[in-house]
């Protein structure tokens, strides 16, 4: 922490992902975080011990609504999925009021994010990728070792870069999706999400998991960072609908449902979010 006079802030936790309270993906939010330093933030979403707090402020281009900085425990991102939900939804709930009707705009490390109202739900539009393709052999090979899986079981591996530096691997059913059981010493470094189909009258389209590398590996609850990109890679490959549900956080004990929309050649990550704790915190 640096030496900045502690002053009482708004705060919120909020639960991301899901419409079942408790059983989507926390995100702690500071709502008037101006004039707080980078090392303060970082310090206190090192504290909050959730995978990732953010800060709201004022923007700075005339465009967005607000400008919001995304931490985990150990580092910045330049834009995260469920954050941005979460913060979307804290920004309103605190009196936000769009400059346009039914759409805000949030600024943040990557640019300018729309956020809309979409079936009762926050939805934001997908960032394009910022490297798309597939991995190399070697990658590929490391993959499946993490995974515990022959080579011929990934389907298919690719880039999906939106900030976070993921691969995306399709399986062939959701099934093996649940059934894996990571090797996070052979993973290494790779932030890896794997994603297969379900069989029809489930309920839900695909099954998600995502694997973060960092001082201990984490399977994270519900990821919106990466659906997009595996949205913008699915559709955009003809393996996937125009709509559909995924869910994921399922070996976790959560209930995360994350709901996909193309449209007008744009994707739309959309799902619920709940304020689940409200009140102040000294910063």
């Amino acid at each position: 922490m640096t030496s900045e006079a502690l002053r009482s802030r708004p705060f919120h936790q909020v639960d991301v992902f899901s419409d079942q309270p408790y059983r989507g993906n926390p995100l702690a939010v500071v709502v008037d975080a101006e004039g707080l330093s980078t090392g303060t933030m970082q310090h206190f979403a090192n504290w909050t011990n959730l995978s990732e707090t953010t800060f709201l402020m004022p923007p700075t281009d005339p465009l967005a609504d607000y400008k919001v900085r995304i931490f985990t425990g150990s580092e910045e991102f330049p834009f995260a999925g469920h954050p941005t939900l979460g913060s979307a939804h804290t920004w309103l709930q605190a009196g936000g009021v769009p400059k346009a009707d039914g759409v805000l705009v949030q600024e943040c490390g990557a640019g300018l994010v729309r956020v809309k109202h979409d079936a009762g739900r926050l939805a934001f539009a997908a960032p394009p990728l910022t490297r798309f393709g597939p991995v190399d052999d070697s990658i590929r090979v490391q993959i499946a070792a993490g995974l515990r899986l022959p080579d011929e079981a990934l389907l298919d591996a690719s880039w999906l870069v939106n900030g976070p530096t993921w691969i995306g691997v399709l399986l062939g059913s959701a099934e093996q999706v649940l059934a894996i059981e990571p090797d996070f010493a052979a993973m290494g470094d790779l932030k890896v999400g794997v994603i297969g189909p379900h069989q029809t009258g489930t309920g839900v389209d695909f099954e998600v998991r995502t694997f973060i590398p960092g001082d201990a590996m984490v399977e994270d609850p519900v990821t919106g960072s990466f659906n997009a990109g595996a949205a913008q890679w699915l559709i955009g490959s003809g393996r996937a609908p125009e709509e559909y549900i995924a869910a994921q956080g399922t070996v976790l004990g959560r209930a995360g449902r994350v709901h996909i929309t193309a449209e007008d050649g744009e994707i739309w990550v959309g799902g619920a979010s709940a304020t689940c704790i409200e009140g102040t915190v000294l910063l």
